[in-house]
Formats: C-alpha cells, sequence, structure tokens
C-alpha cells in the first residue's frame, strides 16, 4: 500500500508532482474544520504543512502512521517538536530556500521608503502632480544597522554594499572575523541603535528578541531613522513605533509581519499611517522561492518515508535520544547551562568548550556538548537550532566548539561544565542531576552553589555583608516580584560572593538598574531559561 502524504496549506505544485512521480498518494486538504482535519491526519504517513497550519501534540497524538513531518518554510514554531519527537515523528523543515526572496524584499522595502515610493503612487493615481512634496532620501553613504547577522541578514549586506551604504551589524553569535567578510562592522546594540539611518530586523522571535525595537530604543535613535521589519512580528513594539512616528522620531517605517496576522483592528493605525510601507508577509513570497521551498522540503519527506538519509531534520537526533531515557534530564541540563553561559556574556561569544565528566555524560559527551551548543544558539539563531545544524552554524558563525570527556569530578559522579570566552572574558556553568531527574547548577564561574537552572534568575556578585539580601529582597517587593529561591555562593566571609535569586516574573529593567546601584553590588544579569 503506498504511502500518503497529507498537504494542508498551499504549496508549489512541483510538490505534489515529485510526490506522485514516487508513487505516494497525495491527500490535499485546504480547506476543513478540525474534525475533518484529525479524520485525515490518522491515515496520513507523511505531513506537509507551512505557517498556516498549527500542528498540535493533539494531532501528532492521533497520527498513529504519521513519519515525517514537512514544515515548507524555515520556522517551525507551529509544530509540537516535544510531542512528535516522543512519538518517533521526525520533523524536517527548508531553511534555505527563502533567503534570497527575503533579502530583496527587505532592499525593495528599503528603497520604498528612501525614495517614499508608495506614496508618490498613491498620490499621482489620485490625479495629483507632487514632485516636490516626495522629495526622497538617498542610500549612499548612509549607515545601514543589520541586527541578526545570519544568512538574510549577510544577504541583506552584500546587496545594500551596492547602494554605498556603511554597514553595522548586531549579532550576539556571530564573531568579528566573520562579519568582516561580509564588511559589517560589528557593533553592540546600543550603538547600532544610535548610529544608524535605518535598521533592519534579521532575528527568529523569541522571548530576548520580543520587543527588541521599544520606547527606550525609539528615544536613543538618531532623528529620522527608518526602520524595516520582515522577520518575525513582535520583534519591533507596535505600538512604541506608532508613537516614534507620531512624534517624528522615526521618519519611516517598513513592515511585513505582524505581532498577529493578519493585523487585527488595533494596528490599523500603524499600518495605515503615511509614513509607513506594509506588505502582507510576503518577503518569501516569490515564484522562485516557493518552488525551491516546495522542491526541497518534499524531497525531504520523500527521503523520510523511504529510509533514506534526510538533509535537513530538526529532531533526528532527539528521536535516536527518546529511546534512553538516562540521556533526557542530562540533554535537559547541557541545553540549559548553554542558555545561561550565554547570557552572562557581554561581549561576543569566540568559542564554546563542553567539558563531561563521569560515566553517562562521557559516554554521551557527543550529543550532550551539542545540547549546550543548541542552547547558546537558540537564543540568537535566525534559524531554528537543532542537534544536526548547531555544529554548521557554529562555524558558520565563526564560533570554535569543543568538546572534552575527563574522569570523574571529586565532588559530583556526573558533571557538565559549559565554558564560553570572547577576548579576556571567560564564564563557566556547571552542572549535575540528583536524584535522576532533579537538575541542578553547582558552580558559576568560581563561585560554588546549588541553584534550580528553571524560569526567570537574577545573578548579581556582592561583597559578602549583613543586609545586602533584605535590601536587594525589599526592591524586589516593592515591585511585586515574588522570590521563589535563593542562592548563594561565596568563598570567604567579607569577601565578593555570588547570589543567585530565582523569581516568579520577569524584573523590571529600571528595578535591576536599582540593584546595581546598591554600594557592594556589581555586574547584575536578568537570566530566562526556557
Amino acid at each position: 500500500m503506498p504511502h500518503t502524504v497529507l498537504i494542508t496549506d498551499p504549496v508549489d505544485p512541483v510538490c505534489t508532482d515529485m510526490l506522485e512521480n514516487k508513487g505516494f498518494e497525495v491527500d490535499l486538504l485546504l480547506e476543513y474544520d478540525e474534525e475533518t482535519l484529525r479524520e485525515h491526519v490518522s491515515s496520513a504517513n507523511g505531513w506537509i504543512v507551512r505557517s498556516g497550519t498549527t500542528v498540535t501534540a493533539e494531532l501528532i497524538e492521533l497520527a498513529d502512521n504519521l513519519e515525517v513531518i514537512g514544515r515548507a518554510g524555515v520556522g517551525v514554531d507551529n509544530i509540537d517538536l516535544d510531542a512528535a519527537t516522543r512519538k518517533g515523528v521526525l520533523v524536517c523543515n527548508a531553511p534555505d530556500g527563502n533567503t534570497i526572496s527575503t533579502a530583496e524584499h527587505t532592499t525593495a522595502m528599503m528603497q520604498a521608503l528612501a525614495r517614499t515610493i508608495p506614496q508618490a503612487n498613491r498620490s499621482l493615481l489620485s490625479g495629483k502632480w507632487e514632485r516636490k512634496k516626495f522629495s526622497g532620501s538617498e542610500l549612499h553613504s548612509k549607515t545601514l544597522g543589520i541586527v541578526g547577522v545570519g544568512k538574510v541578514g549577510r544577504a541583506v549586506a552584500e546587496r545594500m554594499q551596492g547602494f554605498g551604504m556603511k554597514l553595522l551589524g548586531f549579532d550576539p553569535l556571530v564573531s568579528e572575523e566573520v562579519a568582516a567578510r561580509h564588511d559589517i562592522e560589528l557593533v553592540d546594540l546600543d550603538t547600532l541603535i544610535e548610529n544608524s539611518d535605518f535598521i533592519t530586523i534579521h532575528t527568529p522571535m523569541n522571548e530576548e528578541t520580543r520587543g527588541l525595537l521599544g520606547t527606550e530604543a525609539f528615544e536613543r535613535c538618531k532623528d529620522g531613522v527608518r526602520v524595516v521589519n520582515c522577520a518575525r512580528g513582535g520583534i519591533v513594539d507596535e505600538m512604541a513605533l506608532l508613537d516614534a512616528l507620531k512624534a517624528g522620531k522615526v521618519a519611516g517605517a517598513a513592515l511585513d509581519v505582524y505581532s498577529k496576522e493578519p493585523p487585527p483592528e488595533e494596528l490599523t493605525e500603524l499600518i495605515q499611517h503615511p509614513n509607513v510601507v506594509a506588505t502582507p508577509h510576503i518577503a518569501a513570497t516569490t515564484g522562485a522561492a516557493q518552488e525551491k521551498v516546495a522542491q526541497q522540503i518534499t524531497e525531504q519527506v520523500i527521503n523520510g518515508l523511504m529510509g533514506e538519509p534526510v538533509m535537513t531534520p530538526v529532531n533526528g537526533m532527539a528521536i535516536r535520544m527518546a529511546a534512553q531515557p538516562e540521556v533526557q534530564t542530562y540533554l535537559e541540563l547541557a541545553d540549559r547551562l548553554g542558555q545561561i553561559a550565554y547570557q552572562l556574556m557581554e561581549g561576543n561569544a569566540q568559542s564554546l568548550t563542553v567539558k563531561c565528566r563521569g560515566e553517562v555524560p562521557r559516554r554521551y559527551a557527543e550529543v550532550l556538548s551539542v545540547a549546550a551548543l543548541r542552547g547558546v544558539l537558540n537564543q540568537w539563531a535566525d534559524e531554528p537550532v537543532n542537534f544536526i545544524n548547531a555544529p554548521v552554524l557554529a562555524e558558520d558563525m565563526g564560533l570554535r566548539f569543543s568538546e572534552t570527556r575527563e574522569a570523574e569530578h571529586g565532588s559530583y559522579t556526573n558533571l557538565i561544565e559549559v565554558e564560553v570566552k570572547a577576548g579576556d572574558e571567560t564564564h563557566v556553568v556547571a552542572g549535575t542531576i540528583f536524584h535522576g531527574t532533579d537538575l541542578r547548577i553547582v558552580r558559576i564561574d568560581t563561585y560554588e552553589l546549588e541553584a534550580k537552572p528553571e524560569g526567570e534568575m537574577i545573578l548579581y556578585r556582592n561583597v559578602d555583608r549583613p543586609g545586602m539580601l533584605a535590601t536587594v529582597g525589599d526592591l524586589l517587593a516593592k515591585a511585586n516580584v515574588n522570590i521563589g529561591a535563593l542562592a548563594l555562593g561565596r568563598k570567604a566571609r567579607g569577601e565578593m560572593a555570588l547570589t543567585a535569586v530565582s523569581v516568579d516574573d520577569e524584573v523590571p529593567a529600571a528595578v535591576l538598574e536599582e540593584i546595581a546601584s546598591l554600594d557592594g553590588v556589581e555586574d547584575v544579569r536578568s537570566v530566562k531559561i526556557r
């Protein structure tokens, strides 16, 4: 009996042609209710989706015959990866097909902003001839700030060099050497914001990047800055952008993506603002891009169903590891240690070393080290990071990556240490498992302590003297932030100590600044663990 592949979003016809030529049955279901979808999923061996379909844990659980889910595009945030992994369903994507189209759309939006092309077009169509009104701005010699120097960001950079623009880039994961190869000057986010005439966004949407360009950022921008977002909705705070447009701080904005799609009524004023160029999420919508994406994902689904190698698996190694319960908690631990180590860094990480100590970490060192790397890269990479592509992405970003297998630690039977370096800056986070399932941080830099790596945390160094904890606790209480747990690492009485405070809510930036201003406190960090 031939395999059946369910398709629930519009894809290029090359997809169905390729499947049928290989003898697969195609179940094209573009209009459906929930009950109909459940019926069709239950008999599918493969499932191809775009962003319009949400692949839930419930649907995956119903799909007893499902072997492969293919995402025709980059992002897989509409697929429950944990549920797919537990079920043994391979998830793959097509990360490269959209790059050129998205970069070209970004540059087109930038030119439309600079020369007010849509506004001039509307004026002419209404019968007016307003040459003086639509005096534009040259791109030549202007500074372009690229937030996210991944594949699309670099493609934009290559194209805008031809316009004679100066290129600034911000990306915590990309080395200066890699950026320099693309004539991009790598700077911190504040420097980019304060010096750019145009700012374009090319990062993933996550808790780290949500509202990245908001009220405070716009206040620091140059007067008359222009903003382009063809990446993900929500990275630019849309209400803050509207306020900045009204105030004249932002001269114009070009938007292809929105926090909610289709845009709800509350975004109408922004979209209709005279200095906004808005398109309906079409950056990747070209015939060439859609054909490439459809071809790539169909090849992967066919290979997956026929037992052949899949080139872009999102959860391939995780599926193999899912059958080995003893490594599961260590994978989670390594990932979280990587997240913490990344967030401790001030500069761009240049090297990552994962040390696996003890029987279990040494046995699974290869996969545990990649899990830690994934924890680092997932904070900022412009595409989903998985066990397959993490080492390749690290190399592409100029991040040196290595693992070591060492003897059992004197204090712990099994221990994972994640060390990140950037110039003279080095941070080490070490962790272990207690009682089989209890994840613990046991060292941060040179401080030994015990803390659970979960949720929101504040880390700060302070002089070990009476009243320090009470003062910080009072500031958090005044901000209505509840403390869930607290850990202290110190070397000797009266010397510098490290305090780790787990909190139930995000700590406002103003409160973090207050803590940092306390006498005897230094190096305050807010850490979010996903």
